[in-house]
């Protein structure tokens, strides 16, 4: 269809955050105009015709933050319109005798041209008959025109629509399929420009309203969305192809639900029912719903075959947040107590468990890290269990066991849970002010942070083992020896881990109903596979003597057994080394956590004090920057969401233009007097009487608040929540003072909030006007957090090929990675992070192997996968731009280099500023671009604009401040000005001499000691301009890049193999 043709070239429905379309601005870089191959041996004329031009708000020191370059014009998205009108008749459905002929459907066009046309589709084709809008007459039109296809009859009746039809296709065939193919979960982009609201029938057939409440194919009945997903998760998985099958099935459901009413559930984040009212009432509620969301994500991960979680998304709208939620088959026709066969339903004061619950639960313990335990209910009754007790088992009427309210499937954080019992807290928590109290009581820790505790006592646990084995290699029998390692005592723990010897979420006797009481014996479960057992990339890896690792090994394979044929001395190490760790196993590794007792972004306000007063608080100038501004908007963003639920929808706009201005713009908010665009000019002596529009729309709450008053709030908030005082009167105040941006705080408050900006260019420095007006708001997008499926066979392998990167093994990594990215894709689609990070690393790889074009190609898709999927301003899509420069630059495409080098730094500019880290990689690598093309001039100030963020954030003594003055030198000798020069590589040299002693600091050495010699040949060479290298700058852009490249000949690596192996024994 025309219309369906044209909707792949327009970005209105990307704008809109409607049928997966998203915005991509790659190729304006990579194709905005011809870029010739330069080689190393390209002359220097040629190199200098290249269009170095910089726009001038990405130069170095300009303080603009333009934000219409975010979304440039593309040509080949100005529409072009092929009809004006493409719809089904009102004749439709053909009557009988009329279908006795053939006739199908009937079709109304009006063609650019303004002819008003009607069409009949039958079974012989396509032909226009002498219908009008009044009166029916099937019969052909003159000249009987039949055609096979509804394109062949437009092209033959409308030369408009031939030549832009034609011109659609073409240009829909020079789009790379990763611009145009749909993304599984909408994107929605937080700036659009105010576009005309074009007329298109189709659109308005095509909208789900006419749809809402109604299967897609079966018109009237409601889909049985549980029985959907259970069924997905109840395929086959023996084999990889029904594994694919599954996980394809399952990755399907997310983008197939339209969150309507039938068999879903939909429920307020609000405590209704005063369920949540000991643990902080509607903040728990609130918080409740992603602690829940997270748990259903873990346990859904792990896919224990036989345990069932239901589908669950949440939704934050206009300040609200809404639950969806598939229903457990009859859970509905049963009361609350009827069919709960495990967990509690009133806070521990009644405990049930099963059987079969507990197997498949017990399943789960292992990868979630979670400890059998056993807890009493009201009537003193000991209940084992496999997880929180808040968690509930349900028998379905389908048959199937399923988990609901995972919402202490992770261990709680005690630093903000105050006890009621008075139990000793440990100093240096004093110290640090903790435990605080928090807004409500499900404050947990996440995952991240338990897997990296968990790998820290691994490599504790191992270093500890080798030691004591080591030891009693060396004493003789009967010497007592101590298996703890140097610094074992002052190992770290997470924010809320028991510092004691015990398993974590050991129990007292004082606990209440729903408190362990006691806990498995040790080594009674089978204990999981030690982290990092597959994979030899984890950081905390440690190497140990063959002996050593042939004991853990079997350990964790035999548990008990080994220990007994063990000699009492090992058997001892394994003991300290386990109690060490906190291991409730005593013979292997095994650290688990304890869910019904126990770094988030609660941990702000610690964080912003402890920095500082950090010794190095210069240097992390930027992280704290970071944290101020989470802080401010994260305070704001709970204030927004109690703000817009008094707000009216024919106000919304008004209400949010007015919050927006109370939070950023310098200049005195009041609300828009033209808000409500019903109300009459035209007033009668009794409506002036009774005021202006302007004074009752100051009688609304939301039109009450001020910019001091929203900030005394967020202020409140911060010290509440964040506990961190903001020591500042004004949002004014603490930009200037901390550096912060307007324009990267309106990104931030629009993202995390779904309002939509208009595209143009703010000025928040006015003291006049306010920044914002009703028209600036532009729409506002749902915040949607859903599960997240995978391909667990894609994940496994990407953990291979890591492990044979490290190891050197580059090509069979690559072919690891390719069959990765396969499974990803057959899985999820092309559009999806799994894919794009497949993709980075393929190109990575290709790279190091010396295989630009193949790099430039993975990394180029790498790319627009990011924008289409994380954002076109996400951190992660700058990365990728800054790598597809560098792979550009080898393949010999400079100016392609110089676009999206300026397009990373205005992004990096956009969303952190100027006095970024990343800045410095940026503008090196511009420097020795522009170097490498002849534009001395450009080359220095951004090489001059590196140096001083290294000198800031690196210290004068490092080696990358060295680096800068050896990019300087090149620079400043290159133009002939020699005597720079050498000031610079002097610098460099006195950095070199007090790190490393390099061979090129030692060749420098000689020259200025030959030239500062007194013989006769000491003097100084004609002056020699050189042009700089194409091939030395790759070098130096690699290095600034972190890649490091080591050419080695093939009779060199067997000697750098048997050099690696002596290094390993010496270690060991």
């Amino acid at each position: 269809m025309p219309a369906c043709i044209s909707g792949t070239l327009d970005v209105t429905d990307a704008h809109n955050g409607v049928s997966g379309c998203s915005l991509s601005y790659l190729s304006l870089c990579t194709r905005g105009t011809t870029d010739s191959v330069i080689g190393s041996k390209t002359r220097a004329t040629e190199r200098e015709t290249i269009d170095c031009n910089v726009p001038e708000y990405i130069m170095p020191g300009c303080k603009e933050r333009p934000l219409i370059p975010l979304q440039p014009i593309r040509e080949d998205w100005k529409p072009l319109q092929c009809l004006r009108v493409l719809t089904v008749n009102s004749w439709n459905p053909p009557p009988g005798n009329r279908k006795m002929h053939g006739d199908l459907l009937y079709l109304n066009v009006v063609t650019v041209e303004g002819r008003d046309l009607n069409i009949t589709a039958s079974t012989r084709g396509f032909y226009l008959n002498q219908s009008t809008a009044f009166t029916f007459n099937p019969k052909p039109a003159l000249p009987k025109i039949l055609c096979h296809s509804l394109v062949e009859l437009l092209s033959q009746v409308s030369p408009i629509f031939r030549k832009n039809f034609s011109t659609l296709q073409k240009k829909r065939v020079l789009q790379h399929p990763y611009e145009r193919i749909a993304t599984p979960y909408q994107v929605y982009t937080w700036v659009a420009p105010l576009a005309d609201h074009a007329l298109d029938c189709v659109r308005a057939e095509e909208t789900p309203a006419s749809r809402v409440g109604q299967d897609e194919h079966t018109a009237g009945q409601s889909r049985d969305w549980n029985e959907e997903l259970q069924g997905c998760r109840e395929l086959p998985r023996s084999s990889l192809q029904e594994r694919l099958h599954r996980e394809r099935n399952i990755f399907k459901e997310p983008r197939k639900q339209l969150f309507i009413w039938n068999n879903l559930f939909f429920s307020l984040a609000l405590d209704i029912a005063d369920h949540y009212r000991p643990l902080g009432g509607d903040a728990a509620a609130h918080a409740a719903a992603i602690c829940d969301l997270s748990g259903v994500q873990a346990y859904a991960s792990i896919d224990v075959e036989g345990l069932h979680t239901l589908g669950t998304a949440l939704v934050d709208y206009h300040g609200h947040r809404v639950i969806a939620q598939a229903i457990v088959p009859g859970l509905l026709e049963k009361n609350q107590d009827q069919g709960l066969l495990y967990g509690s339903n009133d806070h521990g004061q009644t405990v049930v468990s099963d059987t079969k619950f507990v197997e498949l639960l017990g399943k789960t313990c292992g990868p979630l890290r979670i400890q059998r335990h056993k807890v009493l209910d009201n009537s003193g009754a000991a209940v084992e269990l496999c997880s929180g007790v808040e968690t509930k088992g349900i028998l379905g009427n389908d048959g199937r066991h399923y988990i609901l309210d995972l919402l202490q499937t992770f261990p709680p954080d005690l630093n903000f849970l105050l006890s009621e019992r008075d139990e000793p807290v440990p100093e240096e928590c004093k110290k640090m002010g903790f435990p605080r109290r928090h807004r409500h009581g499900l404050a947990s820790l996440r995952p991240e942070l338990i897997e990296a505790f968990v790998q820290q006592r691994y490599a504790l646990f191992l270093s500890t083992v080798s030691s004591g084995l080591e030891k009693l290699s060396s004493d003789p029998p009967g010497t007592e020896t101590s298996s703890d390692p140097p610094g074992a005592e002052t190992s770290s723990d997470p924010p809320g881990a028991e510092t004691s010897s015990d398993p974590p979420g050991a129990a007292t006797s004082s606990d209440p109903p729903g408190a362990e009481t006691s806990s498995d014996p040790p080594g009674a479960e089978t204990s999981s596979d030690p982290p990092g057992a597959e994979s030899s990339s984890d950081p905390t890896a440690v190497r140990l003597p063959l002996e050593a690792e042939d004991v853990i090994k079997t350990l964790a394979k035999n548990g008990s057994t080994a220990m007994e044929d063990m000699d009492p001395r090992q058997r001892r190490v394994i003991l300290d080394a386990c109690q060490l760790v906190g291991s409730v196993s005593d013979t292997s590794f095994d650290i688990r956590f304890n869910p019904d007792r126990g770094v988030n972004m609660r941990y702000l306000g610690p964080l912003l004090q402890a920095l500082e007063t950090a010794p190095e608080r210069q240097r992390l100038g930027h992280v704290q920057r970071i944290c101020l501004s989470e802080v401010i908007i994260r305070s704001a963003k709970h204030i927004f969401r109690i703000y817009l639920q008094d707000v009216e929808a024919a106000a919304l706009s008004a209400a949010v233009s007015h919050f927006l201005n109370c939070l950023l713009s310098s200049a005195s908010s009041f609300p828009d007097s033209t808000a409500d665009e019903l109300l009459s000019r035209r007033r009668s002596r009794r409506r002036r009487s009774q005021g202006s529009r302007a004074t009752a729309l100051a009688e609304t709450t939301w039109a009450r608040v001020t910019p001091g008053d929203l900030w005394r709030k967020i202020k409140t908030e911060a010290e509440d929540y964040y506990h961190f005082t903001l020591h500042s009167e004004s949002i004014d105040e603490v930009v200037e003072r901390f550096g912060l941006q307007k324009i990267s705080l309106l990104r931030e408050i629009a993202m995390k909030t779904g309002i939509q900006v208009q595209l143009r260019d703010y000025v928040f420095e006015s003291h006049h006007r306010p920044v914002f007006s009703e028209e600036d708001v532009v729409n506002m997008s749902p915040v949607v957090k859903h599960l997240v499926p995978t391909a667990i066979d894609a994940t496994g392998l990407i953990q291979q090929a890591q492990t044979a990167v490290q190891q050197g093994l580059l090509r069979d990594g690559y072919e690891l990675i390719r069959q990765a990215l396969t499974l990803f894709s057959s899985v999820c689609g092309i559009q999806h992070e799994d894919v794009s990070t497949c993709l980075r690393l393929l190109a990575r790889i290709s790279y190091i192997m010396g295989e630009y074009a193949d790099a430039l190609s993975h990394q180029e898709k790498a790319v627009m996968c990011s924008e289409r999927v994380q954002g076109i301003d996400h951190p992660q899509t700058i990365q990728d731009y800054i790598y597809l420069a560098l792979y550009c630059f080898a393949g010999g495409q400079p100016a392609t280099v110089l676009r999206l080098l300026y397009r990373a730094r205005y992004l990096t500019l956009l969303v952190s500023g100027e006095d970024h880290p990343l800045v410095l990689q940026l503008d090196s690598m511009l420097g020795l671009v522009l170097h490498g093309l002849m534009n001395y001039d450009l080359s220095l100030k951004f090489l001059q604009n590196a140096l001083k963020i290294t000198l800031k954030y690196h210290g004068a003594t490092s080696l990358k401040f060295a680096h800068s003055h050896h990019l300087l030198a090149t620079v400043y000798e290159s133009k002939g000005e020699f005597r720079l020069a050498l000031q610079h590589e002097k610098e460099a040299y006195s950095v070199y001499k007090s790190q490393t002693l390099t061979k090129q600091a030692v060749i420098l050495q000689r020259a200025l000691n030959h030239i500062y010699s007194n013989t006769a040949s000491a003097c100084t060479p004609a002056p020699k301009f050189s042009t700089p290298s194409l091939p030395m700058i790759l070098q130096q852009l690699n290095i600034t890049c972190g890649i490091l490249l080591i050419p080695l000949s093939e009779q060199q690596v067997p000697d750098l193999k048997t050099e690696l192996k002596g290094a390993h024994k010496v270690d060991q």
